[in-house]
């Protein structure tokens, strides 16, 4: 047998979870789009400050990734529906309350109308992580999810949440892969 292409640079797969509780986290990138019911929504993703015990653990993990359509990890992403019939939903305030917190502005600075989502990128903002029971392909198991967001500045007060159960109805709100996709393998989506 010749030596497997690409043998000394890929990975034995020793895999460090995400730590539950509180993390220091940066804003890659923030999208808008409709949930399954057709409200709007964001989708925010992060990762983890250099500050931070695990720092840059996503990228290093998209670099690590030698699939040829890698994505970023759907557990460093937080789907948050911002109206629901008609009225502001609280993950979307709690979301707005923490970036503004974390970054010492005020809520009246907040851009909104169609460069809402290029004021994010790259801003601070805690995140904390907890357990959450999914279902995917017939298997249950607790994954490290974004539970909510938070003060930067309070990332050492947070706890670990309890664990979050399913309802029964087998919805989950990842996407059916467990990532999102993203454009170009070579470079990090957010770049």
């Amino acid at each position: 047998m010749n030596k497997p292409n690409n043998y000394d640079a890929t990975s034995t797969g020793d895999f460090i979870p995400v730590t539950l509780g509180g993390h220091y986290a940066v804003i890659k990138q923030v999208t808008e789009r409709e949930d399954k019911n057709g409200d709007p929504m964001i989708v925010v993703s992060i990762d983890f400050d250099k500050n931070d015990s695990q720092p840059e653990y996503f990228a290093e993990s998209f670099r690590a990734d030698v699939r040829p359509d890698k994505k970023w990890p759907n557990n460093a992403v937080n789907y948050i529906t911002s109206e629901r019939d008609g009225v502001c939903t609280r993950n979307f305030k709690k979301f707005i309350k923490s970036y503004v917190d974390s970054n010492g502005i005020s809520e009246d600075s907040i851009k909104w109308g169609s460069d809402f989502c290029a004021q994010f990128k790259n801003k601070k903002i805690g995140v904390v992580y907890g357990n959450v029971e999914e279902t995917y392909n017939g298997e249950t198991k607790m994954r490290h999810k974004i539970r909510w967001f938070c003060d930067y500045n309070k990332v050492a007060e947070q706890k670990v949440p309890e664990d979050k159960l399913e309802s029964g109805s087998g919805s989950s709100s990842s996407s059916s892969n467990g990532f999102v996709a993203v454009k170009n393998d070579e470079d990090l989506p957010f770049s």
